[in-house]
């Protein structure tokens, strides 16, 4: 993939752990409003890939540039920064804190961010609303279907207004009518608020719902042609 314009990109990334490689000389760029999706088989380096994008793993070589700032070159804190604020996860199994309502969830990282607390949850209501999952703010996520808890995630991820949106296997706990429903609605809220999304997905139904698809095999990246 062409890098110009990126908002998120990566040179040459190259990570071993210990005398296995997962990255080797793996590239990657994403704009804003682009989905990507990056596919591959189990241990072929996409998650490592993710995390290294997103400055959760630092790379043993290569550079991974935000809005042209190398994240290698920013301290701990402005890394976590970023992550707080203008990174997005969502992961397989949601990770919603069970003893925490569901909206309190949702308003978790406004509340980190140092925003007061009813502000915080009226913006989290807005994006439960959104993501159809209103209704159960007030349940703890034990008391939630695996849908509505994903849903309920995915607005925690969005609730800070991020410029890049990370999701690894946003899918895969769900069965495929609930998977079908959590990517229009995180796809249509990604593109609405221009963030790029970078999505980690092994399956060819979820990947379809990006722009572009990458393949990552033995720690390489490969372009594959615009899906949409």
């Amino acid at each position: 993939m062409n890098a110009t314009g990126a908002l998120l990109c990566a040179v040459d990334l190259r990570k071993s752990y210990g005398s296995t490689p997962a990255l080797d000389g793996a590239h990657f760029g994403v704009r804003p409003g682009e989905v990507i999706a990056v596919m591959g088989p189990s241990g072929s380096g996409k998650s490592t890939l993710l995390h290294c994008l997103a400055g959760i793993v630092r790379a043993d070589s290569g550079q991974v540039l935000y809005r042209g700032r190398e994240l290698s070159a920013m301290s701990d804190a402005e890394r976590s920064a970023l992550r707080r604020g203008e990174f997005g996860f969502v992961f397989q199994f949601g990770q919603l804190v069970p003893e925490l309502t569901c909206l309190e969830n949702v308003a978790l990282p406004l509340r980190l961010n140092g925003v007061r607390r009813r502000e915080a949850e009226s913006r989290a209501l807005e994006w439960m609303e959104r993501l159809e999952v209103a209704g159960v703010r007030a349940k703890r996520p034990g008391e939630v279907s695996g849908g509505q808890g994903q849903r309920v995630a995915v607005a925690r991820s969005l609730v800070t207004g991020p410029s890049v949106l990370f999701a690894d296997e946003p899918t895969g706990a769900l069965d495929s009518l609930n998977g079908e429903r959590v990517m229009e609605l995180l796809t249509g809220a990604a593109r609405d608020t221009r963030a790029a999304v970078v999505l980690v997905t092994h399956e060819a139904r979820v990947a379809a719902y990006a722009d572009w698809e990458i393949v990552v095999r033995d720690g390489r990246t490969r372009d594959m042609e615009r899906i949409s």
